[in-house]
């Protein structure tokens, strides 16, 4: 009887043990969540303010504009000649809103200060400094520190792969249509290089993997005989796709920086 007392006893010591263990153990949990610091709010507007840069010789300016409207739809913004480089340059610039996705038009009537012309496109971000201290963080480099512009604050950056592009923001927020289609940014890198760049810019703009084809077809390459890797990313900053590829690529594949998504290929085309 003693000793049945006693490990009667002993057993629900230990059960008090255990449950004041757990309850401890709940409690530091639940302190350690609500410690924990809420996740960074995404950094994007919208897709109708990811513009993809477009540079021309003066001479072709409204030539390149008015053909883009008549093929795409859309307006212009007010043509100006602004300094929007931290060093000495003049330049017109424009915007071409379209259905389609929106471009900035730039004609240099001085010489392009380096290394300006080899960003691709340019997001508007809501916060400059937060913007720029998350792309660091998830690894691409500051090659041109942030500068004032006539209306708002402008970076470049550089993604894993040598992917270009601007950071911008307005000292007022601007407001666009929303697009009927989204554009893609296409962007070209190499297998070594594939993974950072997706896991990087996924992180940076709150946005997810929506298809990773290994095998996707060649043909959309210039190689029909032959597969690639396709990689899409969707965002608040709209969307880009990552081919992945040796390099070997026939012209001209490689040199387009966005795909417009329309309605009628033929009767674009036509238009165009």
């Amino acid at each position: 009887m003693h000793n049945r007392g006693t490990f009667n006893i002993m057993r629900k010591f230990r059960s008090l043990a255990v449950t004041a263990l757990v309850a401890g153990t709940l409690a530091v949990a639940s302190s350690l969540a609500l410690a924990s610091p809420p996740a960074a709010p995404s950094l994007a507007v919208a897709p109708q303010y990811d513009t993809t840069h477009v540079y021309v010789a003066p001479e072709d300016f409204d030539r390149f504009t008015d053909s883009f409207v008549a093929t795409f739809g859309g307006h212009k913004s007010q043509q100006g000649v602004f300094q929007v480089t931290p060093t000495p340059s003049q330049t017109m610039s424009q915007l071409v809103f379209t259905p389609a996705g929106t471009v900035s038009v730039f004609g240099f009537k001085t010489p392009v200060p380096y290394p300006f012309g080899s960003e691709r496109t340019g997001y508007l971000v809501t916060d400059m400094d937060s913007a720029v201290k998350s792309a660091k963080a998830h690894g691409a480099d500051v090659y041109v520190d942030t500068f004032p512009d006539p209306i708002g604050r402008d970076a470049l950056i550089s993604w894993p792969g040598g992917v270009h592009m601007q950071l911008y923001w307005h000292k007022q927020a601007p407001h666009y249509d929303p697009l009927e289609t989204v554009p893609e940014n296409r962007v070209y890198v190499s297998p070594e290089r594939a993974d950072a760049l997706i896991h990087d810019f996924v992180v940076f703009s709150h946005g997810k993997v929506v298809s990773d084809d290994r095998k996707a077809p060649g043909i959309e390459i210039g190689r029909p005989a032959d597969t690639y890797r396709r990689v899409r990313i969707e965002s608040g900053f709209g969307k880009i796709t990552v081919l992945v590829t040796d390099g070997h690529l026939p012209y001209p594949f490689g040199h387009e920086l966005t795909g417009y998504e329309v309605k009628d290929l033929a009767d674009t085309l036509k238009k165009a």
